[in-house]
């Protein structure tokens, strides 16, 4: 039985998005037995999914296990399992779907590593007053917020200071959370964006925003960490969801 693994991303125009999605599934596929990993968006840019499905089975595969690549749940999860559903049920294949990214624990130690690494290389003091600052994309759907509430609460048990706020769609903004953070009196702010890849919104939106409010606040001792990124932890979640549902369905 020929198997492929196919990543649903929501789907961006910056290269550097692509080549991360390629490096994942050239990871996955060198530590697993599928024989086709690959990678297709949900809108924005091709290949979109009825394009990565028929990939799949353009090599000749019997089963495609769907890996919802999302870091929150919502509309637009929902979208890409529904689209998934109908393509393969028409082609007659085989098909399981994985949990997305949302409430793994993996995911909240990834982000307190890119913030430890951050410290190491700056050389900040862990005696001097921070305060971290947690921002994610927005959401309209509150199921969105309670899963990046998620992650906020477990820096929190790490700690102190530990505030949040969003790109767009729902409060608090970025000014507004750069606010909250002054109100601490911090020696320094630490930014962690809470985003899978180094997009539009990680190179342009989010820098203007927090050039914004150093400029109307007059507090520039700022740095800020990677994103989520390309990480071995993330290709091990990957394949150990894909093997929970692969296993849960019975087909494989």
């Amino acid at each position: 039985m020929k198997k492929a693994l196919l990543i649903i991303d929501r789907g961006s125009k910056m290269k550097e998005v692509r080549e991360e999605l390629q490096i994942m599934c050239n990871l996955i596929k060198d530590k697993t037995e599928y024989d086709f990993v690959d990678y297709c968006f949900l809108e924005v840019i091709p290949p979109f999914i009825d394009e990565g499905i028929k990939r799949c089975i353009a090599k000749g595969v019997d089963t495609i296990t769907i890996v919802p690549y999302f870091l929150y749940p919502g509309m637009k999860l929902k979208d890409a399992v529904t689209r998934s559903a109908a393509i393969i049920c028409s082609e007659k294949k085989k098909m399981v779907i994985t949990k997305p990214l949302s409430y793994q624990p993996v995911i909240s130690k990834i982000v307190l590593n890119r913030i430890q690494s951050l410290i190491t290389q700056k050389e900040l003091n862990v005696e001097s007053n921070f305060c971290l600052l947690l921002i994610g994309h927005g959401s309209s759907d509150k199921r969105a917020r309670e899963a990046f509430l998620y992650t906020v609460k477990s820096l929190r048990t790490v700690y102190n200071n530990v505030n949040f706020c969003f790109l767009e769609l729902e409060p608090p903004n970025i000014e507004e959370g750069y606010k909250q953070c002054l109100a601490l009196n911090p020696d320094t702010i630490i930014v962690i964006p809470y985003f899978l890849h180094k997009g539009i919104h990680i190179q342009k939106d989010i820098l203007i925003d927090l050039d914004k409010a150093q400029n109307k606040f007059g507090f520039r001792n700022l740095s800020i960490t990677t994103h989520i990124g390309v990480d071995n932890s993330v290709v091990d979640l990957v394949i150990s969801l894909a093997k929970e549902a692969e296993t849960n369905s019975g087909l494989f």
